[in-house]
């Protein structure tokens, strides 16, 4: 480890830099930051990144981020050692370990937005980005071991690698955002496109100890094309475009799915009772809203033991509604037939044994309507049941009963009932396991459910 004389050294040498830096036009600084980035397009083996599931590997990363944290003033030292915050015990929330040689040295967390909200939200106004539609994640909990800072983005770069293609693939996520140091913003501007949610700072972020930040996000829809028109044709290590959307790194390690689900929840009730109530007391400092929502989330006997005790009734005036652990996007075809048959491509985000919730991008469904609903579960799954239409369950959403569902349909929604992790989901069938690791694309109907009705 540096000498503390040194690292001071250090801190004042890249200040200086950064001041002189700033003398630059916006647009000479940008091109002069994406002219020295270079991402590795090989490497080692020995690097892996995966989703951390494990007590020694989330406790890894959570006493790395503190370390982190406590030496940018991000937070004050904790007697655990650990940065664990409320978001960490949710299910929407993935947290990502990069291993050197099986020892942790680089982290992030992606924060979507669920019954919590977002960590940045109370300090930075997200309406507009809301508006635009799609699903929000919060990249948050970034640190990299101070041995590989230095580096060359050996670790960073993997690590936003992983992150960008988790969330295009398997997060359902469209727009990240960010709170980050005003000394980091035009990293990710530069070379992310990042774009500003305001154009000043938060001079007291709270959820950084009161540090200033800048927030920022990113439309990943329109990702692709902008990394394009910076990156594209240039040398591979210098090609970001194809680094973050063509290039495939065995060093990556995602997860293996049975069904099209869109998050991976790790915590099992040994693991929130030992970082919410043996290691912090994060459990106990939570209000009574929050204590509420996880035992929605979390309603199982298993872990009604370790959660924190459901508050009186009257405490909040919260009606306790059940939410699940596992999130859907099951690619669908609903057809009625008939002279006016009609034949939508619609998309599950709850089943249950009786019946779904179904989305559609543009047309209607109407009640009363009954026809064949085909549902491409995952990989390998599907299943075929009569539905009817029920009820609008909201803008371009339709409630859908199924009065006899399927083995496939019953399978799968007991699989989603008692699975505490996305690992209880397995095991996989044989024909789907080359396969798992493909979700089916955003807003696309499987090849078996093309067919005319």
């Amino acid at each position: 480890m540096a000498h503390p004389t040194l690292r001071r050294l250090r801190r004042t040498f890249h200040r200086g830099v950064r001041e002189a830096f700033s003398w630059l036009p916006r647009d000479a600084r940008f091109a002069l930051i994406r002219r020295l980035a270079e991402c590795d397009p090989a490497p080692p083996p020995a690097l892996a990144l995966k989703i951390a599931e494990t007590r020694d590997e989330l406790e890894a990363c959570f006493a790395l981020l503190h370390d982190a944290y406590v030496a940018s003033g991000f937070m004050l030292p904790h007697p655990s050692g650990l940065r664990v915050t409320p978001y960490h015990a949710l299910p929407t929330t993935t947290t990502v370990c990069a291993l050197l040689d099986g020892r942790v040295v680089g982290t992030l967390s992606m924060v979507r937005d669920g019954v919590f909200g977002l960590p940045m939200q109370s300090a930075f106004d997200l309406s507009a980005v809301r508006a635009r539609g799609g699903q929000i994640a919060e990249i948050s909990a970034l640190a990299v071991h101070p041995d590989h800072r230095r580096t060359g983005g050996t670790i960073l770069f993997p690590l936003m690698k992983f992150m960008y293609e988790y969330c295009t693939r398997y997060f359902d996520t469209r727009h990240l955002v960010i709170a980050v140091n005003p000394d980091r913003i035009e990293l990710y501007e530069a070379l992310l496109q990042f774009e500003r949610l305001q154009a000043s700072a938060v001079e007291d972020y709270a959820f950084a100890n009161g540090a200033p930040a800048v927030g920022a996000t990113l439309d990943l829809s329109g990702a692709p094309a902008r990394f394009e028109r910076l990156y594209g044709g240039r040398r591979p290590s210098k090609d970001l475009h194809a680094y973050f959307t063509r290039l495939a790194l065995p060093n990556l390690k995602f997860p293996p799915r049975r069904y099209f689900t869109t998050n991976d929840p790790v915590m099992t009730p040994a693991l929130l009772d030992h970082f919410f109530n043996r290691r912090t007391q994060g459990f106990a400092a939570m209000d009574p809203r929050q204590r509420r929502l996880l035992h929605a989330i979390y309603d199982q006997t298993a872990y009604a033991e370790v959660l924190p005790p459901l508050p009186p009734p009257e405490a909040d005036g919260v009606r306790l509604r059940r939410h699940p652990r596992h999130a859907i996007r099951f690619p669908a075809l609903f057809t009625v037939p008939g002279p006016q048959g009609v034949r939508r491509a619609v998309l599950l985000r709850e089943i249950s044994l009786g019946g779904c919730q179904v989305e559609l991008a543009t047309q209607s469904l109407t009640v009363g309507q009954d026809g064949l609903l085909m549902v491409q579960l995952g990989a390998a799954e599907s299943s075929v049941v009569r539905a009817r239409v029920v009820r609008a369950a909201g803008p371009r959403a339709w409630g859908l009963a199924v009065d006899l569902p399927d083995a496939a349909w019953l399978a799968c929604v007991a699989a989603l009932e008692a699975g505490a992790t996305y690992r209880d989901l397995s095991p996989l069938p044989a024909a789907a396991a080359s396969s798992a690791a493909e979700p089916a694309a955003a807003g696309s109907v499987p090849p078996a459910l093309a067919s005319p009705a």
